[in-house]
């Protein structure tokens, strides 16, 4: 990853403090930390770059036995030494690419997304030091890079496919991306699809241009109710 252009001093805080002032309204915190669930946590790393928010993103590496040479938010699951996802999610991303936790201002934990009937994903959203540069680690990650926030709002190739999980509907976004320093393009979906919609969604404030599951008008009710009916489908299955 290259090192980021830095936008005038006034313009980048401008951007990172309305964007935490509208996360901040998202913030879910420990509501859902007792839930029986094997526990995850991912690290939204969100700069400014060029007058614009970014999101960074991992690609994983082949040498993975799960999910290699996917694309995806540092993260992985809750150790016992952890205290909270928020903890779990800056372990990983130190250890995945070097991003140490005095390096990230966390802002918010977003509801979680519940996969299958046992595992519980949390969303960790933070600024980092817009100095930041990237050390990835090889066994775990191949290559860093980033995406303009507003990309997920309105990108030049997505599609999206519908599938039942769990007796309910899911939407599947993916979205793929070109990027325009070394022409690679990196295919982004799934769960990381939805949590880098989420965040777009409630900073930027805007209607995308395909259609969503969430309810534009309340974000926080949506996201929970999406929640608590896979939550209670999951529980009525133990």
């Amino acid at each position: 990853m290259s090192r980021p252009r830095l936008a005038p001093e006034p313009v980048r805080n401008s951007l990172i403090e309305g964007a935490k002032a509208r996360l901040e309204k998202h913030d879910a915190g420990t509501r859902y930390s007792h839930l029986p669930y094997n526990k995850y946590a991912v690290l939204l790393p969100l700069l400014v770059k060029e007058g614009k928010l970014h999101l960074l993103f991992t690609l994983r590496s082949e040498k993975l036995r799960r999910s290699p040479g996917e694309v995806c938010f540092p993260g992985g699951r809750c150790e016992p030494e952890d205290v909270d996802a928020v903890a779990t999610a800056l372990r990983e991303a130190q250890e995945e690419v070097g991003l140490h936790p005095r390096q990230v201002e966390v802002v918010c934990r977003l509801v979680p997304y519940l996969l299958e009937r046992d595992t519980l994903i949390t969303p960790v959203v933070g600024f980092i030091d817009q100095n930041f540069q990237a050390q990835p680690n090889p066994d775990e990650v191949k290559k860093v890079f980033l995406v303009p926030l507003e990309y997920f709002l309105q990108p030049r190739v997505y599609h999206q496919s519908h599938v039942t999980l769990s007796g309910h509907h899911v939407v599947v976004h993916h979205f793929e991306y070109s990027h325009p320093e070394d022409g690679v393009t990196y295919q982004i979906r799934g769960i990381t699809a939805r949590f880098a919609l989420l965040v777009a969604l409630i900073i930027l404030e805007e209607k995308p241009i395909f259609d969503v599951e969430f309810n534009l008008s309340d974000l926080v009710s949506s996201s929970e109710e999406i929640f608590l009916k896979r939550h209670k489908h999951a529980i009525s299955k133990l």
